[in-house]
């Protein structure tokens, strides 16, 4: 909800006091300069926004507007040597090999293991 968007300055005062009368607060928050929401495989970043504060019955609920820019996180997966050495022993390949197959399996053993086998 964006308070204000779009009404006449008496339709937005009534809209205001009806917020107030259920208890309802809405602030603008001043002085962000961005904004970033981290998922696993990446970041949302939102950049010059406009946030709003409201405040429910004590459930605090922010609204963001702004310019939204996506980036993707690139995590190199640590492999342990015991991994790479059970690997290794159980398929007799090079040491390289195993690691390399146990990247592309996510660490996963038992299909490094299979696809080597």
């Amino acid at each position: 909800m964006l308070p204000g968007a779009g009404m006449n300055p008496k339709q937005l005062k009534q809209m205001q006091r009806a917020m107030k009368q259920m208890g309802m607060d809405n602030k603008d928050v001043k002085g962000v300069t961005e904004v970033v929401l981290k998922f696993k495989n990446k970041e949302v970043l939102i950049k010059s926004p406009k946030v709003s504060l409201m405040d429910f019955m004590g459930q605090q609920t922010y609204q963001i507007t702004g310019k939204v820019v996506e980036q993707k996180i690139e995590t190199e997966l640590e492999v342990p040597e015991d991994d790479v050495e059970l690997v290794s022993n159980q398929t007799g390949v090079t040491k390289e090999k195993a690691l390399e197959t146990l990247k592309e399996t996510e660490g996963d053993l038992a299909e490094a293991i299979l696809r080597l086998s």
